[in-house]
């Protein structure tokens, strides 16, 4: 499948029904598009089987709770639309995104409680989300934006809103010809890339920013728990950017991102080691099994 993303062929389960792909629009007074009353689920099927599915189902209700609206579809029928989709679709091995939203209604303001709740899921084909990263190690900026305090934004939520300074962010290191960009938070320690988590090695040991102001990934718990497994000690902590010159591999982890090992962030290089290598390797098995 390729082509702008409003013109395919194909079907989107939208409020219920699947519905020819370019049929799946919305009204230009959506709520959502003027205030950001949106959450998604970002999700990859392998061999027609969604990795961690209910995990993603059972947050995007939570993202929605947080954000002060309940998705009026239950776990079980997003689990139907969402395999629905792929059968639809002829898929195997495909990207899934779930989304909700507040609509059109009575309500145009910041205030929008009377206005429905919509829900849609598309799926299609997508590859590696950095390119040859996996074999090369990524390349990333270090971002002038920072994630906000908590006491600002439903960290925890996957949000739209929250990602317009992730957008701003990777657009800013595009242009320099990196693949990513890592932020900082509020406080100034190191938090993630734009839309993944991220790793340090230091002497065989892991070290990732512990998820206090921004999204515990399900990829990154994927990770932990196989890190643990190898009897690896994993440290989640505070990790300050003059720390970066100490470490000697890193990776990225997301449902886009899989696994992705990373060579070069600013002025700091990082081997594409065989700890990154077999964690990135490890993860694509399991995501198969």
């Amino acid at each position: 499948m390729a082509g702008a993303y409003d013109d395919r062929d194909g079907k989107i389960w939208m409020d219920g029904a699947l519905i020819p792909w370019r049929e799946a629009n919305v009204h230009i007074l959506t709520h959502a598009m003027h205030y950001a009353s949106s959450v998604f689920e970002g999700e990859r099927a392998y061999g027609g089987r969604i990795f961690r599915s209910r995990d993603h189902s059972e947050r995007l209700k939570r993202s929605a709770n947080y954000i002060d609206f309940d998705i009026p579809w239950s776990i079980e029928q997003i689990e139907k639309a969402k395999a629905d989709v792929l059968a639809a679709n002829g898929l195997k091995d495909a990207y899934v995104r779930a989304v909700a939203w507040r609509g059109a209604g009575e309500d145009m303001g910041v205030a929008s409680a009377r206005n429905p709740v919509r829900m849609a899921v598309a799926a299609w084909e997508w590859g590696a989300y950095y390119g040859d990263a996996k074999t090369k190690g990524a390349r990333l900026d270090i971002s002038a934006w920072k994630r906000p305090s908590p006491e600002t934004i439903p960290c925890h939520a996957k949000a739209a809103g929250l990602y317009m300074i992730c957008t701003m962010s990777k657009h800013a290191a595009e242009a320099k010809g990196c693949s990513d960009a890592l932020m900082m938070d509020y406080r100034g320690y190191v938090a993630e890339a734009t839309g993944a988590n991220i790793f340090f090695v230091k002497d065989g040991e892991v070290h990732t920013p512990k998820p206090d102001c921004f999204l515990n990934g399900l990829t990154r718990q994927t990770v932990i728990g196989m890190l643990k497994d190898r009897q690896i000690k994993v440290y989640e902590r505070h990790i300050m950017p003059e720390e970066l010159e100490s470490f000697q591999q890193c990776w990225l982890t997301g449902t886009a991102a899989e696994v992705t090992p990373v060579g070069q962030i600013a002025d700091y290089n990082f081997e594409v080691g065989a700890l990154a290598r077999d964690i990135s390797n490890s993860y694509e098995k399991l995501v198969r099994e």
